[in-house]
């Protein structure tokens, strides 16, 4: 039997990398497309805060074609469906038919994308599902991967986790509140070296600035005027290196 012809969904981060690194293992998957929300307004990954073209560097390493859906700047669910459903539906002329994700044990994420990429024609897999993030993180960091912290939730994390390098030390320096792999979204980075990268991709430390968002609206009828309006953000800018 052919292997499933799949597309990836890579943010550029530790958890993708450790999803991808187990998938391209895996002889039942053909891994032929990997698929990044990019920022429309600023030209950089979603959430991450990371530049295109360095996104592009990594796809370039990796030796997979990179196809983008391109958002608007905090769109809302609506918008964010119809654009994801247009770009499953081109995947799906071209014959994909499955989809990976780097989620480890967000359940209602998990069962989110499980049910679109089944009204899209698709089938969700999630590598890394329910592993020990603990092990997760520190397998990844003795594997061989390289990564820095592009962004951080501020009322989690100090302004000097930003643009920290991923490492033993700083596993044991997160406070007991924030999961090893970041998993509810306590940071993000973007991976430099990979075992499956033919060279690491070059780049410079910028300015480290503080932004803030407005919080989801929660739709569970139990909102209260005391719920967060702002969420705050570090984020670590990363330049082009020599």
């Amino acid at each position: 039997m052919s292997p499933k012809k799949t597309v990836f969904n890579w943010s550029g981060g530790k958890d993708s990398s450790i999803a991808l690194h187990q998938i391209l293992q895996n002889p039942e998957y053909s891994v032929e497309r990997l698929l990044t929300s990019v920022n429309s307004a600023h030209n950089r990954i979603s959430m991450h805060g990371v530049r295109r073209e360095l996104l592009e560097l990594q796809a370039e390493r990796i030796g997979i074609p990179l196809s983008v859906l391109s958002l608007p700047e905090q769109p809302d669910m609506d918008e964010y469906n119809q654009l994801m459903t247009e770009k499953m539906g081109s995947l799906k002329e071209e014959g994909f038919t499955h989809s990976v994700y780097g989620d480890i044990f967000l359940e209602d994420l998990r069962e989110y994308r499980i049910n679109q990429m089944k009204s899209l024609g698709f089938e969700a897999v999630f590598p890394i599902w329910k592993k020990d993030t603990t092990q997760l993180i520190h397998q990844f960091i003795d594997d061989g991967f390289k990564a820095i912290t592009v962004c951080i939730k501020s009322n989690l994390l100090d302004k000097h986790f930003a643009g920290r390098v991923i490492d033993h030390d700083f596993v044991n320096d997160l406070p007991d509140n924030v999961d090893p792999c970041g998993e509810n979204g306590e940071f993000h980075t973007f991976v430099y070296e990979a075992p499956f990268y033919s060279s690491p991709v070059p780049f410079k430390k910028g300015e480290i600035i503080h932004r803030e968002y407005d919080a989801p609206k929660k739709d569970d009828g139990h909102s209260k005027e005391t719920d967060p309006a702002k969420m705050g953000f570090w984020f670590c800018d990363l330049g082009l290196g020599d």
